[in-house]
């Protein structure tokens, strides 16, 4: 799938799908790696482009997407998300990152203590680690390293759709699952597992 950014002045950080890969940021610098700040602002002028948002096709059975490229060579996501749909525990190893809802509502589950990196399969959480965060429309958040967490669209009803940025690119995402206060880490998947 590819996106045709609109020509309006919010659009032009990022450029369609099938780009080269070279570095455009949305400041100017060239090779600077954006901040997390920059990502979330990235995000939420994307969202803001409803002919964009409007071009996300949308299926009743599955996420969809569309990639984009963000800001200083961060890797960028539109995602669809149907009705009672989630990505389940995961973090996205190195990479600090933003996302924020353009439709509908998402719900966050973070953990609010880090995490060691690697050498461990099972953990056990303590009390008080749990955050939740209701993200509807126009509302989303930047996070940094290994930020473990699960998105959600609650609704029974209607689709979600929302705007992510990474930076450096996506080099795995690992997943847990979750049972009362014990993470366990169930697989590691680079970037060929998703693209």
């Amino acid at each position: 799938m590819s996106a045709t950014p609109s020509a309006t002045p919010s659009a032009t950080p990022y450029v369609s799908a099938g780009h080269d890969g070279s570095a455009h940021p949305a400041d100017g610098r060239p090779g600077t790696a954006p901040t997390q700040a920059e990502l979330l602002d990235f995000v939420r002028r994307t969202a803001a482009d409803a002919e964009l948002v409007d071009s996300l096709p949308l299926d009743p059975e599955g996420r969809t997407w569309i990639r984009l490229d963000g800001p200083g060579g961060s890797e960028a996501w539109l995602i669809g998300w149907p009705p009672g749909t989630g990505t389940g525990w995961h973090d996205h190893a190195d990479s600090v990152g933003a996302f924020l809802t353009a439709r509908g509502e998402l719900k966050e589950h973070a953990l609010a203590a880090r995490l060691p990196t690697d050498g461990w399969k099972t953990l056990e959480l303590t009390e008080g680690v749990d955050r939740e965060r209701r993200l509807p429309a126009g509302e989303g958040r930047a996070f940094g390293r290994h930020h473990v967490h699960e998105v959600l669209n609650e609704s029974s009803e209607a689709h979600a759709v929302s705007v992510h940025a990474y930076y450096p690119p996506l080099p795995r995402i690992r997943r847990y699952s979750r049972s009362g206060h014990v993470l366990r880490l169930e697989q590691v998947e680079s970037p060929e597992d998703w693209q």
